[in-house]
């Protein structure tokens, strides 16, 4: 049995790494202040389902109600733990431009506060680093590979590449086994709102929405369904031939939002029209993985396509349309 801590575990990606390490009768310590970025209504559920998983299987779950920020907290979490699943940040790109020393303090701080805390206990503490595409900003050729040039366009970006470097400098001054999982764009059951998937599924299901699209439609994305991300990460407690790496997580993939939207409205059987306002600061115009070095080293392979996770996150969204769908509107609106 291995020994995990998840910061954010709370969260999307963390809750369901963490709901896997459970069902396979692994010890789970969760680190998560529930910050209200997003409503924390999904993060409280997000636990609930994870407690009904400890009880129904050998794992076993401790949650900490706490920031990685808080060094008594960070250290009461990593006792004991084999290997930290470093999920907690500030996500955002769009808020980071207005906000940019908030970002820094949780996301660079907050990373460094779990590599010295790791380096500082007696027992090796392997750190999986949750980092994002985002770090590469404009494609200069995809699919995008781990040589690809880093030029953030976000704070949000640059605080995510910094995280990288401290975690290759803790592997080499230090000797604290680190891996960066650089994630494409991950989405699927329980996702926050806000998001393109959620917000799109929330205009066509309500009657009264209107159909926006910020761009022009033609940028693309390479969507990684969580459960792909959740494999990669369990890849990890069988090999150590990803320390000291930098991998991309993706579907290796792509479809213009243009294709998504038409999708998701032929899915709920609407044909609205679609008004196109301006894009986001800080975001790149395409994104793509190329996925053989993660492959390679953790036997990664992507099981589920963007129109298999797109009817997954559909079913559950109409599963739970009488909680989720009143927050999923709240953001599109």
């Amino acid at each position: 049995m291995v020994h995990a801590l998840v910061t954010g575990g709370a969260g999307f990606i963390g809750s369901h790494l963490a709901g896997a390490l459970l069902e396979r009768g692994h010890e789970v310590t969760i680190l998560d202040n529930l910050d209200p970025y997003y409503d924390v209504t999904i993060k409280e559920r997000n636990l609930e389902t994870l407690e009904s998983i400890s009880a129904t299987t050998d794992g076993e779950l401790t949650v900490i109600k706490g920031s990685i920020l808080n060094e008594k907290a960070l250290g009461t979490a990593m006792r004991g733990a084999d290997i930290v699943y470093h999920h907690a940040a500030k996500a955002g790109v769009g808020p980071s431009v207005d906000n940019p020393q908030e970002y820094t303090d949780v996301n660079v701080q907050g990373t460094l506060k779990v590599l010295d805390m790791a380096r500082r206990f007696p027992r090796e503490i392997r750190v999986v680093n949750a980092s994002s595409s985002s770090v590469y900003g404009p494609a200069d050729y995809t699919p995008i590979d781990e040589e690809h040039p880093t030029r953030p366009l976000s704070p949000y970006a640059l605080t995510k590449l910094t995280t990288e470097h401290y975690c290759r400098l803790y592997t080499e001054l230090h000797n604290v086994p680190t891996v960066n999982l650089r994630y494409f764009t991950v989405y699927g059951p329980r996702m926050r709102t806000g998001m393109a998937i959620p917000d799109f599924t929330a205009r066509a299901v309500d009657d009264d929405a209107t159909f926006t699209c910020l761009g022009d439609g033609f940028q693309s994305r390479d969507f990684t369904y969580v459960d792909d991300v959740v494999q990669a990460n369990l890849a990890i407690l069988e090999t150590d031939m990803a320390d000291g790496e930098t991998i991309n997580i993706g579907s290796g993939g792509n479809v213009t939002v243009a294709e998504l939207i038409e999708y998701v409205q032929e899915s709920l059987f609407v044909d609205k029209e679609i008004e196109y306002l301006p894009a986001r600061e800080g975001g790149s115009r395409h994104t793509h993985a190329d996925y053989e070095k993660a492959r390679r080293l953790l036997g990664y392979r992507p099981r589920t396509n963007i129109w298999k996770g797109v009817d997954e996150f559909v079913d559950w969204y109409l599963e739970n349309i009488e909680w989720y769908h009143p927050l999923a509107l709240k953001e599109a609106v």
